[in-house]
């Protein structure tokens, strides 16, 4: 069952319509340049946020502890060389740990290929959560807003939450998990309630610089990512993409060279977009023949 629309939730009727809305509010006045402060999430469904630490049982906090303890343990004889918690969590989630992290893109045009990179949720409508950082950066607790500004920064890099565990005085052990996150929970408790902020992973591979990747995180991995964005109107918005959509944005992101063949660059990728690209439509009456106004009937 789809949202109803609201104030924070835009239902989109044609693709130029969707493009639109994406860029909008692009122009930053101080720069004299379009550069946009959203950053964007595409989904297949409408279905709630969670993180992949999330759908796994049992307390979120104990369960990312022995995650990370035995990913660490296992990955050394494939992964660099890391001295920080924060690393560690970002190269698992990259290669599918479940984490407390959430995968976004700073391009809308990424989102979009999410939003319709399952056939088999093309007869749901999709969604797109668009993010302004400007905005959840300003509900930051005062020493995690000082390390960014200090940097001129948007978006934390790993080394910046490294320093700031420093600060906080929690930075114990070189790899001791407690130590080196303790002091997310000890300034939410200052802070009244979760905090959010962006983080950008380190280049591992194409695939991240490819998808203009970065990733989100609450200070509590347990909690709710949609409750809290959607408590925030003012920093973030959802835009609903209509099933009958789906084909024509589709089709014009194959054109626009956005596929598996490009943000996912190595031969599953390309076998990927090779085996999407040349399946045959189910439904050919459906798409280029239905006029705007069509599309728009489907969603009433």
């Amino acid at each position: 069952m789809p949202r109803p629309d609201t104030a924070q939730t835009r239902t989109v009727h044609t693709y130029l319509e969707l493009l639109e809305l994406l860029q909008d509010e692009s122009w930053n006045p101080t720069l004299r340049r379009y550069r946009s402060p959203f950053v964007f999430r595409g989904q297949g469904s409408t279905a709630p946020l969670s993180t992949s630490l999330q759908r796994v049982a049992g307390n979120t906090r104990d369960v990312e502890r022995h995650l990370v303890r035995a990913f660490r343990k296992y990955a050394q004889a494939s992964a660099p060389a890391l001295d920080s918690v924060w690393s560690w969590l970002a190269l698992g989630q990259h290669h599918g740990l479940p984490t407390r992290l959430l995968d976004w893109t700073y391009s809308p045009l990424v989102a979009l290929h999410f939003v319709t990179a399952d056939e088999a949720r093309y007869g749901e409508d999709g969604l797109i959560w668009r993010v302004n950082v400007t905005a959840t950066n300003a509900t930051l607790p005062t020493p995690v807003a000082e390390v960014l500004q200090g940097e001129g920064a948007d978006v934390f890099t790993v080394e910046m939450l490294g320093l700031l565990g420093q600060r906080e005085g929690r930075d114990g052990g070189r790899l001791d998990f407690d130590a080196q996150m303790g002091w997310l929970e000890h300034l939410e408790e200052q802070a009244g309630g979760p905090f959010l902020l962006f983080l950008e992973p380190p280049s591992v591979d194409q695939r991240i610089v490819q998808q203009s990747a970065l990733f989100s995180l609450l200070s509590t991995p347990g909690a709710d990512m949609d409750a809290w964005l959607t408590g925030h109107p003012d920093a973030a918005q959802r835009i609903r993409v209509p099933a009958a959509l789906k084909w024509e944005i589709r089709d014009k992101l194959d054109q626009l060279n956005i596929t598996e063949r490009t943000l996912f660059p190595d031969l599953s990728g390309l076998s990927q977009w090779l085996r999407r690209y040349y399946r045959t439509r189910e439904d050919p009456d459906a798409g280029e023949n239905r006029t705007p106004e069509d599309r728009r009937d489907d969603t009433l």
